[in-house]
């Protein structure tokens, strides 16, 4: 059974920095490219970031571009998302997923950006 948890969400004020964790398990991570999500109240769930197994390489949405940055521990099987200069905008649930639809995710972290 996969299984993904996301932690590390919290309060922040603008401008500040968070990294959240993703901790998986059931399939096998290392040979899985793994994104984030996020989404906000009354809004649609917005990709955030990708991790490409194969590749290495990582992928953001504008929005973040600069200011987020992914990484992943294959050995840990656990996926990260630095959240740096954070904005107002940036408030919302985080998920991480093993789809690029953000179908099959965990239950997500809060993160709430305000002064």
């Amino acid at each position: 059974e996969v299984q993904l948890v996301e932690s590390g969400g919290k309060w922040v004020q603008p401008g500040g920095s968070l990294r959240l964790t993703c901790t998986t398990s059931g399939f096998d991570f290392s040979d899985s490219t793994m994104f984030w999500f996020r989404q906000a109240p009354g809004k649609e769930l917005e990709w955030v970031a990708t991790s490409n197994s194969a590749s290495g390489n990582a992928y953001y949405a504008d929005s973040v571009k600069g200011r987020f940055t992914i990484s992943r521990d294959n050995a840990k099987s656990t996926l990260y998302l630095q959240l740096d200069s954070l904005k107002p905008d940036d408030t919302a649930l985080y998920h991480c997923s093993t789809d690029f639809r953000g179908r099959q995710r965990g239950q997500g972290t809060q993160v709430t950006v305000s002064a």
